[in-house]
């Protein structure tokens, strides 16, 4: 056999073992250990896309809307939330609340939270027209569902993502109204493009009217979907308010009384790192993860951002986050917030 065709026969043996070697990864990600091309741990498989600051105002006092542009943002619908990466590597959640038609480009609002955990401070002194940074794409964990009627309660800058809903009914030709209410009416972003609606949206500030009237809501007529983003508060009392049978879909933005439930001791095996830590009741499976490896990664610490979420091998997961889909529950947990049933986990690190 001749040199070349020595040369062409081992290149093609080479590039079927590689092919091969994929498939079998694929098939199986824990072999061969311990490495693989793409860890299955800690690494969300949405990637972050380059975005461009292109808009910067204040839609009310303490709150800021910013219009991003990118050509490889994908189309998104009403009631999807991205993650954005600030300046200092922090990852926050913000719904969406532009018009899903206008390719390329996404609009969110931040509200300023001057006791909060530093997100919003950083997003309000950094990200100034003409910053870059970077956003995963949309999740939709809030989806609009087709009706024929709809009713919409917003708490301050909960009506982020109710926004696009409106519209989105609108164009269908449903039947919908606008509950909305805040602390005060300066405080409230996008009053003014709720305008043209007319006597669909009833606007609600504390300071002038005291709480927002949920009484209609015991009686919506059959078929109506009630939609509310906005504080705990409120969405309890939604949920309380509504007639027997009406579905209520509910988006927080804070995290929920599950993640402080009932906490015992349990014990973390690492499988990868060949390590077993004690997870105490008053510690997260996260901190006890970091004691010994200290550079998995995390962010929001609420269960919103899924930074930390990582693959189960063994043992049943008690979930305390809002993000997974039911899918996701069924081999990974997120570790700032989701700890074991029992006594034991394994966990692909």
């Amino acid at each position: 056999m001749s040199r070349a065709l020595k040369v062409a026969a081992l290149a093609g043996a080479a590039l079927l073992t590689r092919r091969a070697l994929r498939g079998r990864i694929a098939r199986s990600p824990l072999w061969p250990l311990p490495a693989l091309e793409t860890p299955v741990s800690g690494h969300s498989p949405r990637r972050w896309l380059p975005a461009l600051i292109v808009s910067r105002t204040e839609p009310a006092d303490g709150v800021m809307a910013l219009t991003l542009e990118s050509p490889e943002f994908p189309p998104w619908t009403p009631g999807a939330h991205v993650d954005v990466r600030l300046p200092s590597g922090l990852i926050r959640q913000y719904s969406l609340c532009g018009d899903p038609a206008d390719a390329g480009r996404y609009t969110i609002a931040i509200r300023l939270i001057e006791d909060g955990r530093g997100g919003s401070r950083e997003a309000h002194a950094q990200l100034v027209e003409g910053a870059e940074l970077a956003v995963r794409p949309p999740r939709n964990r809030f989806a609009l569902e087709p009706s024929a009627s709809y009713v919409f309660i917003a708490g301050g800058i909960g009506i982020t993502p109710v926004l696009p809903m409106l519209r989105a009914a609108e164009a269908a030709g449903a039947d919908w109204t606008l509950i909305y209410g805040g602390r005060s009416r300066s405080s409230m972003p996008f009053i003014a493009e709720l305008a043209p609606y007319g006597p669909r949206v009833t606007i609600t500030p504390q300071d002038e009217a005291g709480h927002p009237d949920l009484t209609p809501l015991n009686a919506t007529a059959p078929g109506t979907l009630i939609y509310c983003c906005g504080p705990d508060p409120l969405m309890k009392a939604v949920e309380a308010a509504a007639a027997p049978g009406t579905p209520v879909h509910v988006e927080r933005f804070t995290a929920t009384a599950a993640t402080a439930g009932a906490c015992h001791r349990f014990t973390v095996e690492l499988h990868r790192s060949g390590r077993t830590i004690e997870v105490a009741a008053d510690e997260s499976t996260l901190t006890a993860v970091r004691r010994e490896l200290p550079a998995t990664p995390y962010s929001c610490e609420q269960g919103f951002c899924g930074t930390c979420q990582h693959r189960v091998l063994a043992g049943e997961v008690d979930h305390r986050d809002t993000l997974l889909t039911d899918r996701e529950r069924e081999d990974s947990m997120l570790l700032c917030v989701s700890r074991a049933k029992d006594d034991r986990l394994v966990l692909d690190l």
